[in-house]
């Protein structure tokens, strides 16, 4: 059984969707003994980093996802949940969950790419540039593109985490993993046949990040 975590961000409907497209079982739950009970655990969402954090701090659910990472349960952070998974955010100057050391950023202003500003936030499809193998991304081919909506992306202090670049008038970690953490910038949701792959992949995958 897969479980959403549900902390009042949205985007956690698409996210079912994806999951009942691909025949998976679910559930969305806040509730930590079914969190406990589900083989993969999906942190998903879309929002502003200072209302989730205090959401997830209100339901325990920060300490939660600390004891989940090091359990070895495999884990999927999705946007808003790949933001949070660092030690902070310039987003409201949020501290944050800490899973992965690092900061999460914003865009500078005045972005240009063919010598036109580009617009935050960074709003369309977009290809990732792997620069090592992982299990999440297999079958998928790699000029696939995938769906983009964020103002801010993650950038782990170990370039080792980094899976996944982007380029967007500038290079960023769209895509990091740790041991049995996965995380990405982009919405595999809504990003068609190859990100409907990705979450095939998640549900099969055991956590070791080889």
């Amino acid at each position: 059984m897969i479980a959403i975590i549900e902390y009042n961000a949205g985007n956690i409907t698409s996210v079912a969707r994806a999951l009942h497209a691909i025949g998976q079982d679910f559930v969305i739950t806040d509730d930590t003994k079914m969190l406990d009970a589900a083989s993969h655990a999906i942190f998903p969402g879309v929002g502003a980093a200072g209302e989730a954090m205090a959401y997830l701090k209100h339901k325990g659910l920060d300490a939660w996802l600390k004891t989940c990472f090091q359990s070895g349960k495999p884990i999927m952070g999705i946007c808003l949940g790949t933001q949070i998974i660092l030690n902070q955010s310039e987003e409201n100057d949020t501290n944050c969950i800490g899973l992965v050391a690092g900061v999460t950023k914003r865009f500078p202003e005045n972005l240009q790419a063919a010598g036109q500003t580009l617009k935050i936030p960074h709003m369309g499809w977009n290809s990732v540039a792997l620069k090592r193998h992982h299990p999440l991304f297999e079958g998928i081919d790699p000029a696939a593109e995938y769906y983009f909506v964020h103002s801010y992306y993650p950038s782990p202090s170990d370039h080792a985490a980094v899976v996944g670049i982007t380029d967007y008038g500038m290079n960023f970690c769209s895509v990091l993993a740790v041991k049995n953490l996965v995380a990405m910038q982009f919405h595999p949701e809504k990003s068609g046949r190859p990100g409907l792959q990705i979450l095939k992949n998640f549900c099969a995958w055991r956590g070791n990040d080889i």
